[in-house]
């Protein structure tokens, strides 16, 4: 039967671990010294050697070899490659999470070894462990018979009761560099057979992100395809993750504002099943290599690539100007944050893409303001003279205004302009709309960098986009902009006005109806216009 990499190579002795070095000294001196510890915590990330270490130990306390503990090669240290040993228990806590699983543990721990010198209890993800369950082992973890060991495994100590972290010893386990990685997957290739570039196992490490399980998993699948010889591309299309040519090529077409080229070479990628995800998080890798390759005269170590590659993304690097990376690493950053959380990644991107392209990925809304052309001035919202002194319904008869005296009067009063509030910091208010939490619930994300806020007064604010489908995304989420402007303001709900820059204001062109519906406010009775 056919055993995965991690499987069948994991390390049977303290020296055969990738990684973890100040871990193995701890434990190697203890065991050497007999100065070990009743019980331990194991914290790391997935993949870093948690459990297999857990195992070392306990083969360590049952070891019947003179020299170097573990051997490797007793019947106890077989016995507990095996899984039967009697005196190993390992525990998923995960599936066994209850107060009634761990009285069971509490009974057998009364009975001392039948076979070796140490019993030794394994608690994998032991975070997942009931209130209930965490309380029923705090004794026995506190004061156990001299003859039993806990080791507990977990990813997650956060989750962990401060009364079990105070009754054990925590060694924190280190994601895996890069280096060791490639070091250990060679050193298996070579052993199977396989010829493999230093190219391919430097992108496998790359996406094993320092866990030895995740980057021997990748390269399982790499193996698996029947090819005796691995190289670079080949990774790359086992991982669904693009070359560095791609985006070298998209960032060339976003440099010169190709915004067409650009998407359609997007749809190219996603058409032949490449991930959105991925591909944001390798075109953001890519622009951050642009930056390293601008500072740094030997970047090879930095950005695990090839010499010839590192001068194609030199040369690239050198035709930009610093702050178009700059904007890029944040936009692209942000993007992949949010594609995370969406159901719709791949419009998430296209933005991203039209943004860099179209030269509208700064910061600030102010930023936005310098792009576009000056919105028009807002005449309605000033009256010359002669304007108030003709009547407002000559135009267009409004026959309730003219019958309610008290309503006429609000709508002379709606058509004084309103006096500006001063004192606010316009840009730090739409920024800190975009920063509350509420905002997450709305779908108007594009307004954070393609809005800005221009004009706050007593009773309303004017908000200024540049494109018509975003004036009808801030109309369609206007109640929740108004509430998130007022928490950030003084509390008082205000009214929005949209403007498109270059066009009219919605909200604000027609105060005959504002003033209507100030009035419905005031006097409780339908105002038709």
């Amino acid at each position: 039967m056919y055993k995965a990499l991690y499987r069948e190579y994991r390390p049977e002795v303290f020296s055969e671990m990738l990684g973890q070095e100040h871990i193995v000294r701890i434990l190697s001196n203890q065991i050497r010294t007999d100065s070990t510890s009743h019980a331990y915590l194991f914290c790391g990330t997935r993949g870093t050697g948690k459990t297999t270490t857990a195992r070392l130990l306990a083969k360590g306390l049952n070891c019947t070899s003179e020299g170097e503990k573990p051997c490797g090669v007793c019947d106890a240290c077989r016995a507990i490659k095996e899984g039967t040993y009697l005196d190993v228990v390992e525990i998923d806590a995960a599936s066994n999470n209850g107060v009634d699983n761990i009285r069971e543990l509490r009974e057998s721990v009364k009975y001392p070894p039948a076979a070796g010198r140490k019993k030794v209890y394994i608690i994998d993800e032991v975070h997942m462990l009931s209130t209930g369950a965490f309380n029923a082992l705090l004794k026995t973890l506190e004061e156990p018979p001299e003859y039993v060991t806990f080791i507990l495994a977990t990813t997650d100590p956060g989750k962990l009761p401060a009364t079990i972290l105070s009754r054990c010893m925590r060694l924190d386990f280190k994601r895996v560099p890069e280096k060791t990685l490639i070091r250990g997957m060679a050193d298996i290739c070579a052993r199977k057979g396989i010829d493999v570039s230093e190219e391919a196992l430097r992108i496998i490490a790359a996406n094993a992100d320092g866990s030895v399980r995740d980057g021997l998993s990748i390269l399982d699948q790499c193996i698996a395809g029947g090819q005796v010889q691995i190289d670079a591309d080949s990774v790359l299309e086992f991982l669904g993750i693009s070359g560095e040519e791609t985006f070298i090529r998209m960032t060339e077409f976003v440099r010169k504002g190709k915004t067409a080229e650009a998407l359609l070479l997007l749809s190219e990628v996603l058409e032949d099943g490449k991930d959105v995800i991925q591909f944001t998080q390798g075109w953001l890798n890519h622009y951050r290599n642009l930056l390293m390759t601008r500072f740094i005269k030997d970047p090879q170590d930095l950005i695990n690539m090839s010499a010839e590659n590192i001068d194609r993304i030199r040369r690239q690097s050198d035709a930009l100007e610093l702050s178009e990376i700059n904007e890029a690493l944040e936009e692209l950053s942000r993007t992949h944050n949010e594609s995370k959380r969406s159901s719709q990644p791949r419009i998430l991107l296209e933005i991203a893409i039209v943004k860099l392209s179209s030269g509208r990925s700064e910061q600030g809304p102010e930023a936005m303001i310098k792009r576009r052309p000056a919105a028009p001035k807002q005449e309605v919202l000033r009256e010359t003279p002669a304007q108030k002194e003709e009547p407002a319904a000559k135009e267009e008869p409004a026959e309730v205004l003219q019958e309610e005296p008290r309503a006429d009067e609000a709508v002379q009063q709606e058509e004084e302009p309103a006096p500006k509030v001063t004192g606010y910091d316009l840009e730090g208010v739409w920024r800190a709309v975009f920063d509350d939490v509420e905002a997450g619930k709305g779908s108007f994300y594009v307004l954070a960098t393609d809005g800005s806020l221009t004009d706050i007064s007593e009773s309303s604010f004017d908000l200024l986009v540049s494109r018509e489908y975003q004036e009808k995304m801030a109309e369609n989420n206007r109640d929740l902009i108004e509430r998130l402007v007022a928490a950030h303001t003084d509390g008082r709900k205000r009214h929005m006005r949209v403007r498109t820059a270059g066009g009219s204001a919605s909200g604000s062109t027609d105060h005959r109806k504002e003033a209507a519906r100030k009035a419905e406010e005031i006097l409780g009775i339908k105002v038709e216009i």
